[in-house]
């Protein structure tokens, strides 16, 4: 099986569940979206999350992504950037305690980053995201010896602060001979860099993974037609379309697949993540494309029921019978 490596955003998730989106509106955070926020920011919610019950675990999309295939026996690794502090050695620990190879750079002069995240009602997630010492990730901190033994790099568009880094990371997959597989990340992100984007995806992506929002703010057009754009610049093209489920490209041949049936949706944080993961192990693991979008469909089912991303043993396990039926009918 072949192996992936990560790199992204080393962030731990503080999640806060709201009784509406006030709060929202209150700190000017746009429903949805994912805003990066300074120190004062970041303390003034920490104030407002002290005087309620929140939950934390490991963040950072590619973070999320990774840890989901650890959890399914994959060994993939994870490049970031943490602080020498609490919140750096609770992202490590957890992050090998599922099985990822960790190659963590640490540093003493900023804070391990945090991604204080906001629930609301229907399960929509916003991030108020402070960088911290994942910020300060740079392309002098990569060598292409970290890219050794791995056939897939996996990268998340919100690296797009930084496009030395994104670049170099990317050059580097290439040079290693590994197949750049990207995710859009988030719809403000994608109408920023759109530019960017476009040159990223016509010289090194192989892979691209964005939700409805995500593709209409890169296409201008809705997910059937964003799809085929986007198909035309990249091998294969994934539009995740929420509820409607999700749409795969590869050459002429198109795959629609519905979501997994919930009845309550708890937390849609980190469901476009454990997509990714629930593919690219179908996809490494030489399955159809129908039978990828289907794994990812059970991944994001069952992530959308918990808060954050943290599933148990017996969900995992439960997943990896609901993948046994999928590949044994």
């Amino acid at each position: 099986m072949d192996k992936i490596l990560g790199i992204g955003n080393s962030l731990v998730d503080v999640l806060l569940k709201m009784e509406d989106d006030s709060l929202l509106a209150e700190l000017k955070l746009p429903k949805g979206s994912m805003q990066l926020i300074d120190e004062e920011m970041l303390t003034r919610i920490q104030h407002i999350q002290s005087a309620h019950v929140y939950h934390r675990s490991s963040g950072g999309s590619v973070a999320n992504t990774i840890c989901a295939l650890g959890n399914l026996g994959m060994s993939p690794g994870f490049i970031g950037k943490v602080g020498e502090d609490e919140f750096g050695d609770f992202f490590r620990q957890t992050l090998q305690n599922q099985g990822v190879n960790t190659c963590l750079l640490t540093t003493s002069e900023h804070a391990s980053g945090i991604a204080s995240t906001f629930i609301s009602p229907d399960g929509e997630r916003t991030f108020g995201t402070y960088l911290g010492a994942s910020g300060t990730l740079s392309a002098d901190d990569l060598s292409i010896s970290m890219f050794e033994g791995y056939s897939y790099f996996y990268i998340e568009g919100y690296l797009l602060q930084n496009h030395a880094l994104m670049l170099r990371a990317m050059q580097l997959a290439k040079e290693a001979g590994l197949q750049i597989c990207m995710d859009m990340a988030s719809y403000n992100v994608v109408e920023s860099e759109r530019g960017f984007f476009d040159m990223l995806i016509d010289q090194y992506v192989d892979i691209v993974f964005a939700n409805e929002s995500e593709a209409r703010a890169y296409t201008g057009k809705e997910p059937a037609e964003a799809l085929t754009e986007i198909g035309k610049k990249c091998s294969i093209a994934v539009v995740k379309t929420g509820k409607q489920g999700s749409m795969v490209k590869k050459g002429t041949e198109v795959v629609t697949v519905a979501s997994l049936p919930v009845d309550h949706v708890v937390d849609t944080t980190g469901a476009g993540d454990v997509y990714a993961a629930g593919f690219l192990y179908g996809l490494t693991s030489g399955y159809s494309l129908e039978k990828c979008a289907r794994i990812s469909s059970v991944l994001a089912g069952y992530v959308i029921q918990v808060t954050g991303t943290d599933l148990s043993k017996e969900q995992w396990n439960e997943i990896k019978l609901n993948i046994e039926a999928i590949l044994h009918p």
